[in-house]
């Protein structure tokens, strides 16, 4: 018999992304499997172990968009009137 890991929704803050492993069915929606905010996920996702945290991030954090540091056409052009 194989030891099922059950996870809490408590174990997650609300604005937390964890990973759906697979879909879960409720009476009014499909969770597709992917990346969720832990308050979106119905609390049988967490009951029927469905739920992992995300591995953590090293480096740049994904929530922060690059900075676009590159000039733009405009920038440096030289104009002709003539």
């Amino acid at each position: 018999m194989a030891i099922e890991r059950s996870r809490s929704r408590m174990m997650f803050r609300q604005e937390e992304m964890v990973e759906l492993k697979q879909q879960c069915f409720t009476i009014s929606r499909i969770f597709e499997p992917g990346k969720y905010l832990a308050g979106e996920l119905p609390d049988e996702a967490y009951d029927m172990g469905l739920v992992e945290a995300l591995p953590s991030v090293r480096g740049k954090s994904e929530e922060h968009p690059p900075k676009d540091d590159a000039p733009t056409e405009d920038a440096g052009a030289s104009t002709e009137e003539g």
